[in-house]
């Protein structure tokens, strides 16, 4: 008899068992789906995140090399003021020098361009912290304040990015002006 009851008490507990294991089995598959779910969305966006920086570094790779080769450019630029300047040349020679030259840096200019390296605009334009570094203020009754008048070193872009700004003086007005204004 008393095994009897045993056997009873065991049927009972372990009926009672499956509900509950039931119960813990389906939260544990709910729980590996979040983590799936979770894991999932993890990897698309890493997925995203190295596309991003594969199309950067394709857009965006040769930024150092152009970099340095702005300075090229700026030495093809000074080496022909100095020989315009050149008094001990004769004109014919100095003619070829340039025209040389001119060549260059044509040619540089040109692989700039297919390269999506631009120069940035600069005279006659509101100055714009974003493209322009204001080396001098020039006085000028003719442009309005804050205008580029005069640009020493010409700045880049490559696509949409700043390589090096420009350069530039910006017109401010004279003080004989300002002092009229100020009067008034």
């Amino acid at each position: 008899m008393e095994e009897n009851k045993s056997s009873k008490n065991e049927k009972k507990i372990k009926a009672d068992e499956e509900p509950i294991k039931e119960h813990l089995t389906e939260n544990k598959i709910a729980e590996l789906e979040d983590k799936l779910a979770r894991s999932l969305a993890e990897l698309e966006n890493q997925r995203r995140r190295f596309e991003k920086e594969k199309d950067e570094a394709f857009d965006y790779g040769g930024m150092v090399l152009a970099k340095d080769t702005l300075n090229l450019l700026d030495n093809l630029e000074r080496s022909k003021q100095s020989i315009n300047n050149d008094q001990d040349l004769d004109k014919n020679s100095k003619k070829k020098i340039i025209d040389h030259l001119e060549i260059i840096l044509n040619d540089t200019l040109t692989i700039f361009k297919k390269n999506n390296i631009v120069p940035v605009a600069s005279i006659n334009e509101k100055l714009d912290p974003n493209k322009h570094q204001a080396m001098m203020e020039i006085e000028d009754e003719t442009e309005e304040p804050g205008t580029i008048v005069q640009e020493i070193q010409k700045g880049f872009m490559l696509k949409d990015r700043l390589l090096r700004p420009s350069l530039v003086g910006v017109s401010k007005k004279s003080q004989k002006t300002e002092k009229k204004e100020t009067k008034k």
